[in-house]
């Protein structure tokens, strides 16, 4: 039990790891979150041993040789984090500066009011996810809405701000096991015009929601191998990358392509990113976790949510129509399937090898990866063209 906390625990999968729910009937929606947070070495001045850095993972990915008329400018981006972080526009700034990046445009929000206390993992999450989301898309303004706590009412109240609110995509680096009644709650991710983003999980094969909503881009994770320039080599499935086939949601149309890998239900990750702690990234958090503070080197599948979104601000930066939640995702897999035969080859990192404990990655898409990881110079103009 203590492990699977550790791992997993809920509601808000703040995963720097990814959260996951704990105690509750199958039929009743999720309660309260932990975030059981991947560390390693941290402390240090971040280096290559010790955490990527923003211009690694771009060069790795590919964003590295986009246009430079792709940053974001006149997007949205919301994270959703319970408590938040009281250090995290110091810590935002301590990351700019190490790195090179320019000022961050951020906006913090309390729907449901100031949370009454400090959680050192949802701190670090926050750091995590507004530090990596402005890295990836710079110009893009960042809306951190701060739930007044890990319950499921208050972070979904903390959606449906961030919905109201000029958000043209969503982060959730946060989410439990399914449960029954699930589907009831999907209309919070069906807002015409905005993209949801939710980590897959970090507790190996099985489903997370929101991340199981068909309505919701889910990220699964990988181990990502660099040489010794930082240039990317490969990855594989990460162990505690959440994979599988729901138990409640029906199979969406845009995976009807992959039915005899997902079945008659919604299949999960859609799509990839590093994820291992071991080859985790650079992040600053001086709120106090764990009895340090500091420099973190991190992982977890809630790495990829913002930078996903990150990548959907992108896409989107000069589309007449934005892209909207259930025809991104639809797009993301027809750009790698039937209509593209190209598609896998110039637009992702197809991975097979790798095992969540329950399914093993392989040639196409598989239930530890999804479709891939993003070669983002090809991927991110094929989607702003996208219909």
């Amino acid at each position: 039990m203590k492990k699977w906390l550790q791992y997993f625990s809920v509601l808000a999968c703040a995963f720097l790891c990814f959260l996951c729910i704990v105690g509750f009937s199958s039929a009743a929606p999720l309660q309260d979150a932990h975030p059981p947070i991947h560390i390693k070495n941290n402390g240090a001045t971040p280096n290559y041993q010790n955490g990527f850095a923003p211009a690694q993972i771009k060069k790795m990915y590919g964003l590295d040789r986009l246009s430079s008329t792709y940053t974001g400018a006149g997007q949205t981006i919301a994270i959703i984090d319970a408590y938040g972080s009281p250090t995290i526009v110091n810590d935002l700034q301590v990351f700019n500066t190490q790195f090179g990046l320019p000022p961050a445009d951020l906006t913090i929000a309390y729907p449901n009011g100031k949370p009454n206390k400090a959680d050192g993992g949802w701190a670090l999450e926050t750091s995590l996810d507004v530090e990596w989301a402005h890295a990836v898309a710079p110009q893009a303004k960042i809306l951190l809405v701060v739930a007044k706590s890990a319950t499921l009412s208050n972070l979904l109240a903390a959606v449906d701000y961030a919905t109201s609110h000029g958000a043209q995509v969503v982060s959730n680096s946060w989410g439990g096991s399914e449960f029954s009644s699930e589907a009831s709650y999907d209309s919070h991710f069906q807002r015409s015009g905005v993209v949801y983003v939710a980590s897959s999980g970090d507790n190996g094969s099985g489903m997370s929601w929101p991340a199981s909503s068909p309505y919701v881009l889910s990220v699964g994770g990988t181990t990502l191998n660099a040489d010794s320039t930082g240039s990317y080599v490969s990855e594989s499935g990460w162990s505690g990358s959440g994979g599988g086939a729901s138990s409640y949601e029906s199979r969406p149309s845009y995976e009807d392509i992959w039915q005899t890998v997902v079945g008659s239900y919604r299949g999960s990750p859609d799509v990839s990113w590093d994820a291992d702690p071991n080859t985790g990234v650079a992040v600053y958090d001086s709120t106090s976790y764990s009895g340090q503070k500091g420099w973190f080197q991190v992982g977890g599948t809630s790495f990829g949510a913002p930078c996903w979104a990150a990548m959907i601000a992108l896409a989107d930066q000069g589309r007449s129509t934005p892209l909207t939640n259930y025809n991104a995702i639809a797009n993301l897999y027809s750009i790698a399937g039937a209509t593209d035969s190209l598609g896998y080859t110039n637009d992702y990192h197809d991975i097979n090898k790798g095992s969540n404990g329950g399914y093993s990655a392989q040639a196409g898409y598989d239930l530890v990866t999804g479709i891939g990881s993003p070669k983002a110079d090809l991927l991110i103009p094929a989607l702003n063209k996208s219909k």
